[in-house]
């Protein structure tokens, strides 16, 4: 089945003239919040899906956002492309998640709220690793979307799902099914897509930090403390948030600093 993946990457179509602009405005230091409104007032659904994301509690801003500029303004560079680029891909990839047993609408709103969760926890370390990181966080389920393409396509759908639904460990499950992780295969995703080569990496390890390169072990158990305790099946769900603590505290991060978070977040559900 991973050969099947990875020709089915291969197929993917490019990402729209937009996304690159949008990436091209981000990468460079000389651009400003201006630029980055500009780049996407082109497009009215990505316009669209960052206005309803700014209305969203899960941001928490107090005033309505009616513009795009005002949008960008609000969310930063960094975040304003995680969301456009998120909505584009989700589109792009023409989402089916039933093996996973959970619509469109709420995968997307699973990854939002793993993004909140890192700007609630990690913020307050690391405010520059933090926006840094969002853009991975926010799209490192992707990977699902190509998996259960693939389950569905080979007829294992309700085998697929009936496990999902008891699952601790879904990268497991995903390798025993299609011999690759969510992680490995979104890393795949946008390589091909031609992504920040330090993005693709801390995704890449993100199901297995300790694997990772050292100068991204950290990064990459950011990831996994994340969706370990939001997993996509059981969203801080009491057994997922104690699998989580217990990662973040082998990590050597500080355990109150999470919990803060997971309070913070929880109230958001």
């Amino acid at each position: 089945m991973r050969d099947s993946i990875i020709d089915s990457i291969k197929s993917l179509p490019p990402l729209s003239k937009t996304i690159v602009e949008i990436n091209r405005v981000y990468k460079d230091e000389n651009s400003s919040v201006a630029d980055m409104a500009k780049a996407i007032e082109g497009d009215p659904m990505i316009v669209a899906n960052l206005l309803k994301a700014a209305s969203s509690p899960l941001y928490g801003f107090s005033k309505d956002i009616t513009n795009a500029s005002q949008a960008v303004s609000l969310f930063g560079m960094s975040m304003t492309r995680s969301i456009a680029i998120g909505n584009s891909v989700r589109k792009l990839l023409n989402v089916d998640l039933e093996p996973y047993g959970i619509s469109s609408d709420k995968f997307a709103e699973i990854s939002s709220l793993q993004a909140a969760f890192l700007s609630a926890w990690y913020s307050k370390i690391d405010r520059s690793k933090a926006q840094k990181l969002f853009l991975p966080v926010f799209l490192q389920e992707t990977g699902k979307i190509i998996i259960a393409s693939e389950i569905i396509q080979n007829d294992e759908t309700i085998s697929f799902k009936s496990e999902v639904e008891g699952s601790n460990n879904l990268a497991q499950l995903e390798k025993s099914y299609v011999s690759m992780t969510s992680a490995e295969v979104t890393a795949l995703v946008f390589e091909h897509w031609n992504f920040d080569e330090e993005v693709i990496n801390i995704i890449k390890y993100a199901d297995n930090p300790s694997s990772a390169p050292d100068d991204l072990k950290e990064s990459a158990n950011i990831l996994n403390i994340i969706k370990t305790i939001i997993p996509i099946n059981k969203p801080l769900s009491e057994q997922a948030i104690n699998f989580g603590l217990k990662k973040a505290e082998n990590s050597g991060f500080d355990i109150s600093e999470v919990k803060q978070a997971i309070d913070l977040v929880s109230e958001l559900m």
